[in-house]
């Protein structure tokens, strides 16, 4: 990385311009800090954000800056927390102004004064997220470097400014960027530093689970979250976070028996799923979905080591999970829950001889979660075995054209029931009751079976003859 003081160059957004002026017409002195900067220097696509300090009031900057932009765009006012934000095309912009902070020992929310614009890069969590480039007209472009961050951007390392004890212990939050930091960019986290985390891994337990999730969401969306989640159990931080997820890392031997590390085993699998999706969910599906089986590992001599249901169990861990730490308790939550639910499904299948009816209800019970069921099964293939590696791949392509078969001939991924409980109680002259449930629930499994197509007549006449043998009379209204 060429060493340079000025990046005038770099600054070729009109909004810099607009800014520029603004802070000369109040008379106070603007820098743009933070991601922008670091991501501009390391070449980086940055997402569409920026971060403005004043020496002064960054609500009135922002307003000044509206006034001069175009269309004059709408300010949004947080006086709480004295910032400010506007958007310009496709940008947000994010205006502060300088402070110095400091922490109680219970609370991440710092007791905040006016400062300068050393006092704003003291604050700031990482060496590499305090550089700073000016937005006066004297010194346009002029980079503010006090911690030497340009050097550990080209070496690479994730480092506080100050005290790395200091930094997390007063907002353990940190802790989790620097780990995040370090997986999104490839950096390697300061020894001093990654120790500080550990020290200070308890403290985490005063962040909310929002913002902790908001971090492990940023891991996971990143091309290799195992090294995050490495980082992350290597600190300690996992182990309060999820301990579900650790307690995999384990493995026994009974009798000469042994079996697989799942911890380890999990973060493969969630490394395999990166390459073929970047729905978080479907990746959150791939770290949960072996939870069960440290709660359900049981020895059997005839057997060896068995998980019976943990599937099921995990389901109910999953649940537990999100409540635990706030995460979404809709259908994002749901979606994780059938997909751990089901995660051996495809597996058994491709092992074994593939029929329509295992295929029927697997497409039945997944719904339009098939596909995604099927990415998260064939990430679960991690043999070392090449030979059994290309087995199982070639048997889940025959599960996938099965799949294709089934659904253009007999459409159950969506199943409806050819003939509606309100028709039943129409042809039978019946009231609701359980009848009605037992024949919906026959000709249901009917179809699944093969026995009858997904068809009207054939469920009608397979209701028919079901109905006789319940007893059931045709009323006077068919």
């Amino acid at each position: 990385m060429a060493k340079k003081t000025n990046y005038k160059g770099a600054l070729q957004n009109k909004i810099f311009e607009i800014i520029s002026q603004a802070s000369q017409e109040l008379n106070v002195d603007s820098y743009v800090i933070g991601g922008f900067v670091r991501d501009l220097l390391l070449k980086r696509d940055s997402k569409k954000d920026i971060d403005i300090v004043a020496v002064g009031s960054g609500i009135e900057l922002a307003l000044k800056v509206s006034e001069l932009l175009p269309k004059q765009p709408k300010v949004q006012v947080f006086k709480t927390y004295g910032t400010a934000m506007l958007r310009f095309e496709d940008t947000e912009i994010e205006f502060v102004g300088a402070r110095k902070e400091s922490y109680h020992f219970d609370s991440r929310n710092p007791v905040v004064e006016n400062g300068t614009l050393e006092d704003d890069q003291n604050r700031r969590d990482f060496t590499i997220n305090a550089l700073a480039l000016s937005l006066n007209t004297a010194t346009f472009g002029d980079l503010s470097d006090p911690f030497d961050g340009l050097n550990d951007l080209e070496n690479k390392t994730i480092k506080t400014p100050l005290d790395p004890d200091i930094t997390y212990s007063d907002d353990p939050l940190r802790m989790l960027r620097a780990i995040r930091f370090a997986n999104q960019l490839g950096f390697e986290i300061e020894e001093n530093s990654l120790k500080a985390i550990t020290k200070n891994a308890e403290r985490i337990n005063i962040i909310s689970g929002e913002r902790i999730v908001d971090e492990l969401n940023k891991i996971l969306s990143t091309d290799k979250p195992s090294i995050g989640f490495l980082l992350l159990f290597q600190t300690g931080l996992l182990d309060i976070i999820l301990p579900e997820l650790t307690a995999l890392n384990q493995v026994e031997e009974i009798e000469g028996h042994t079996h697989k590390n799942n911890f380890y085993h999990t973060l493969e699998v969630v490394d395999n799923i990166c390459p073929n999706t970047d729905d978080v969910w479907l990746r959150w599906s791939a770290l949960l979905h072996d939870i069960g089986k440290a709660p359900t590992k049981r020895f059997n001599k005839k057997q060896g080591w068995t998980f019976h249901g943990h599937e099921f169990l995990g389901g109910k861990m999953a649940k537990k999970i999100f409540e635990r730490l706030h995460m979404p308790l809709n259908h994002k939550m749901k979606f994780v829950q059938k997909m751990v639910i089901m995660s051996s499904r495809p597996i058994v299948l491709s092992q074994d001889v593939v029929t329509d009816s295992a295929v029927r209800r697997l497409v039945f019970d997944a719904g339009e979660d098939v596909e995604n069921l099927m990415i998260l099964c064939e990430a679960d293939i991690t043999t070392k075995n090449p030979s059994k590696f290309k087995k199982y791949h070639k048997n889940f392509d025959i599960v996938r054209r099965k799949i294709v078969e089934v659904e253009e001939r007999d459409h159950v991924r969506n199943f409806q029931p050819p003939i509606s409980g309100e028709e039943i109680m129409e042809i039978y002259n019946l009231k609701p009751s359980r009848e009605i449930g037992v024949l919906k629930e026959a000709i249901k499994e009917a179809i699944l079976e093969g026995e009858i197509p997904n068809e009207y007549q054939a469920a009608y006449d397979f209701m028919l003859k079901r109905g006789e043998k319940l007893g059931l009379k045709r009323g006077s209204k068919e």
